[in-house]
């Protein structure tokens, strides 16, 4: 039985209106078809796209806490068509129609949530009420504009809108903002409501959740031979096919350590704004706000009236540790409280009800991994770094095809079949990401007091090129 109660997690899951009592453990071992680890959306999607397909699969997902208790259930309620490396890069790599094809999949991936939570009768609040990412003062505006130009150099340049200062106070007003990119392509969910309704959906398409249940190891399979196990202190569970959808929580087990980074990203979130408040800030569309911070900001206002807003700031950690105690960091929490306040001056008096936290798994070259192992039985999908809403979806639809043995867009696309780099060893990862974290905190801190673009190089923004 998980020990955490889902509603000290994030506001999200105690407004989910789900019941919320723990599903059972895994009671011995057995054997099924698909095993899954983790009881978010990536092993949801994949549980669900795979049922739907196959209704005679046995498939079982494995959660150490509830199905939600990660970054699926406490994240910013973004549903956008992004991922967090960039086109450029990616095309750099991989050339520009991967690009183009793996940025064409993100602005599908977004209208399929929406689609598929009409179709499972899931109450996920889906609103497409578009994203704007605001200059917030003249240091931003060349990021702004380079950030409209790269989206017509790769012929996406009809799905974004450059707002001047006067447009973008007609959808919002922002202390210190002087234009803004628009697109309509991204939506705002009820993080809670849509990842315990997947977790239904999964159940009554025939699939079994056992939460409690935490996965300490998994033992590659041998083409022809021995089956791919998970195990557990509750019993293993062999499977034709293991899939590995923990996110940042695999860093936990010892054979995954250094593939992924347990990267923390804070929330806070005001109580309801009255509307008086609401018609003084304007924000009527609920689009999804963000600026051009290399630390990192975004904000969303939820159903009820509310504004979050989130962003990064927690230290990282000596050997990547998670533990329940760092979802709160006093100092960042704080910085948040004052950005709303900041922001929007006639909230200058408003009250916080909620902070909370948890870890983005972040690869070593930012770029998410989606894969299938045929010859060892084990699949995976991680590495999101805080892109997952719709891109967990992409992931869920590719493993399914993946693991169904057939060859389709999703799995030509470059982020399928992707491996990163292992992360440095401690103390060296250490001490690379805290001097990039201070270093970032830094550039954005000089830029917002002088005025001035930060341009030039330096081994932060080297380090941070995505």
């Amino acid at each position: 039985m998980s020990p955490t109660d889902p509603r000290s997690v994030s506001f999200w899951l105690g407004d989910s209106g789900d019941d919320l009592a723990p599903r059972p453990p895994l009671d011995g071992s057995t054997e099924v078809d698909v095993a899954i680890l983790g009881a978010g959306y990536s092993g949801l999607w994949t549980a669900l796209y795979l049922l739907r397909r196959d209704p005679g699969l046995k498939v079982v997902i494995l959660e150490r806490e509830f199905a939600g208790f990660g970054a699926s259930g406490r994240n910013g309620a973004w549903c956008a068509p992004d991922l967090n490396i960039s086109m450029p890069e990616l095309a750099r790599r991989y050339g520009t129609a991967g690009a183009r094809a793996t940025q064409e999949e993100t602005y599908n991936a977004v209208e399929e949530v929406g689609r598929v939570s009409v179709e499972e009768g899931i109450d996920s609040g889906w609103h497409k009420g578009g994203a704007l990412t605001i200059a917030r003062g003249p240091h931003q505006l060349p990021a702004m504009r380079e950030r409209i130009e790269t989206y017509e150099r790769f012929g996406f340049g009809d799905r974004y809108q450059l707002l001047g200062e006067e447009e973008l106070a007609r959808r919002i007003r922002v202390s210190g903002a002087l234009g803004a990119v628009y697109t309509p392509d991204t939506a705002v969910v009820h993080p809670g409501r849509l990842v315990r309704g997947l977790a239904r959906a999964v159940e009554r398409h025939g699939g079994v959740i056992h939460e409690g249940t935490a996965v300490t190891d998994f033992t590659p399979g041998v083409q022809g031979g021995t089956l791919p196990v998970l195990r557990t202190p509750r019993g293993d569970v062999r499977a034709r096919v293991v899939v590995l959808a923990g996110e940042a929580y695999l860093s936990q087990i010892p054979r995954l350590r250094r593939q992924l980074l347990p990267l923390y990203s804070l929330i806070v979130l005001t109580e309801p704004i009255d509307d008086e408040q609401w018609a003084a800030i304007g924000w009527e569309a609920r689009e999804c706000i963000q600026t051009y911070r290399l630390t990192v900001d975004y904000l969303s206002r939820t159903e009820d009236g509310r504004v979050l807003f989130g962003g990064r700031g927690a230290p990282y950690r000596l050997g990547s540790p998670i533990r329940p105690e760092f979802d709160r960091h006093d100092p960042t929490h704080e910085q948040l409280r004052g950005f709303v306040r900041a922001w929007f001056p006639m909230l200058r008096d408003v009250a916080f009800t909620h902070a909370w936290g948890g870890p983005l798994g972040m690869s070593r070259d930012w770029m998410p991994t989606i894969a299938y192992d045929k010859a060892t039985g084990v699949a995976t999908a991680r590495g999101y770094i805080g892109h997952g809403v719709a891109a967990t979806n992409i992931a869920g639809r590719a493993l399914a095809d993946l693991i169904s043995g057939q060859r389709t867009a999703l799995t030509e696309l470059p982020i399928v079949g992707h491996r990163s780099r292992d992360w440095e060893v401690e103390p060296f990862r250490w001490l690379g990401v805290r001097y990039a974290q201070r270093a970032f905190a830094g550039i954005d801190a000089r830029a917002e007091r002088t005025g001035r673009h930060p341009s030039g190089p330096s081994l932060a923004r080297w380090l941070g090129r995505h």
